[in-house]
């Protein structure tokens, strides 16, 4: 499960590092680091609103990607089979 909460609280709340929230919380400090730089760009602030439990957070911070627009050509399944056979 994401510390997400845990990260806005220690960062914000107690005012610690990236690199010591992830040694508290057994992280990386690039984990931390993009967690914070999510919350800012979603315009989470801390304290957290009342009510925000962890799947609203997570959803407010990781939107829904967008299906790619890219056109890309269908393998030749037939050509793959072969290969494959051949190296069998």
């Amino acid at each position: 499960m994401r510390k997400i909460r845990d990260v806005l609280r220690l960062k914000y709340g107690l005012g610690r590092s990236h690199r010591e929230i992830g040694a508290i919380l057994r992280i990386s400090h690039s984990t931390v680091g993009s967690y914070v730089r999510r919350a800012r760009e979603a315009g989470v602030s801390w304290p957290l609103p009342d009510g925000l439990d962890d799947a609203r957070l997570e959803a407010a911070l990781y939107l829904p990607m967008a299906p790619s627009r890219v056109r890309r050509a269908e393998p030749d399944w037939a050509r793959v089979h072969r290969e494959l056979a051949r190296r069998a």
